[in-house]
């Protein structure tokens, strides 16, 4: 077991295993009366909640996905936690896919004004991701993620045996935001990557190890640096801007991942038009997302759509829209306000 340290709002550890989830899991609850298990429905039957401590365990179970990460199952969640009598001094377990981690931090957080818990993310996403450095939250019906809170978790727990469950489209949504970290900050997943198809990295769990910890490395760094997203942490970001249009135009029919993807690509033409990416970079985005079997266009008669949606971002300020792009590999800028007619030729490249 191997471990990463994050120092935001307090220190967390990120453990990381091929089969041990359980056990780092029981010395986390080590002194806790009570634990409050969060789970998704389709991973509550996998699950073996005989731990062997002197811990109270309660099991909630929330809808699988985006569906939640809503105001309905918080209130549900709150309700529950009150009726159980949870303290201070007890803990929340996620246990589960981005959306699932996203909003049990979100109940910990809200609780009592914040109580400890533990994240144990069971896809690529989440693992890469969305359990990693204290952003929870749930969704508006005007956005994602628009209502949440900074929050740690005292531990994330990184098993990659959880990924065998995953189908292959699941799996390749999360690469996006492997992929993701080698652009904006560690080049070296690109280069193992790089030639590689969907099948090729799937069967080999050493490099999906290596994948996975190279990605937590690059956001742990981050979010150390700038825990509550001042400036740099926004660079995590990259592809996030379209990205989040595009799931709210599918109404969530596309994975997160899948959505990113095709952001990233607009975000990389984007760089290229607009600053000094050069065209090979570009094309270096098409080549490895297709062959991870992720989208890299989006329906061209959306844009209409999309356009006002971009407001909704998180990283705009007031009516200015905001894009991370790359000048280079592992070198990231900001563009403000770039406009509609621009906007909207990029937009043509990535349509179909």
């Amino acid at each position: 077991m191997s471990v990463i340290t994050i120092k935001a709002d307090r220190i967390s550890e990120v453990h990381i295993s091929d089969g041990q989830w359980d056990l780092s899991l029981e010395s986390a609850l080590e002194g806790k009366a009570r634990a409050a298990f969060i789970v998704s429905e389709k991973i509550a039957s996998q699950i073996n909640f005989e731990i062997e401590l002197d811990t109270d365990i309660h099991i909630f179970t929330i809808p699988d996905g985006e569906e939640g990460k809503s105001a309905t199952t918080l209130l549900k969640l709150w309700d529950w936690l009150g009726a159980a009598g949870f303290t201070r001094s007890d803990i929340i377990i996620g246990i589960g896919g981005g959306a699932t981690t996203d909003i049990a931090g979100f109940a910990a957080a809200t609780w009592l004004r914040g109580i400890d818990w533990v994240a144990v993310p069971t896809s690529v996403a989440g693992m890469v991701d969305a359990a990693i450095g204290g952003k929870t939250g749930m969704n508006s019906d005007y956005g994602k993620n628009l209502i949440g809170s900074f929050h740690s978790p005292i531990r994330v727990i990184v098993d990659t045996s959880w990924l065998t469950t995953l189908s292959d489209r699941d799996f390749s949504a999360g690469l996006a935001e492997v992929i993701k970290c080698g652009f904006i900050s560690d080049k070296k997943i690109l280069e193992l990557v790089k030639d590689k198809s969907l099948q090729d990295i799937r069967g080999d769990i050493e490099l999906v190890t290596q994948l996975i910890t190279l990605a937590i490395k690059v956001k742990a760094a981050v979010v150390s640096e700038d825990f509550k997203e001042s400036f740099h942490r926004e660079i995590l970001n990259y592809g996030h801007t379209l990205a989040h249009a595009i799931e709210i135009d599918s109404k969530y029919s596309l994975r997160h991942g899948e959505a990113v993807s095709i952001g990233m690509v607009f975000a990389a033409e984007l760089s290229h038009t607009h600053g000094s990416l050069s065209s090979e970079i570009v094309e270096q985005h098409r080549r490895i997302l297709s062959a991870l079997d992720l989208p890299i266009s989006y329906d061209a008669s959306a844009w209409v759509r999309l356009l006002p949606l971009l407001s909704l971002d998180k990283k705009a300020r007031g009516r200015t829209i905001r894009f991370v792009l790359l000048e280079a590999l592992e070198k990231t800028t900001r563009l403000e306000s770039p406009g509609e007619r621009e906007l909207a030729a990029i937009y043509e490249r990535v349509s179909k």
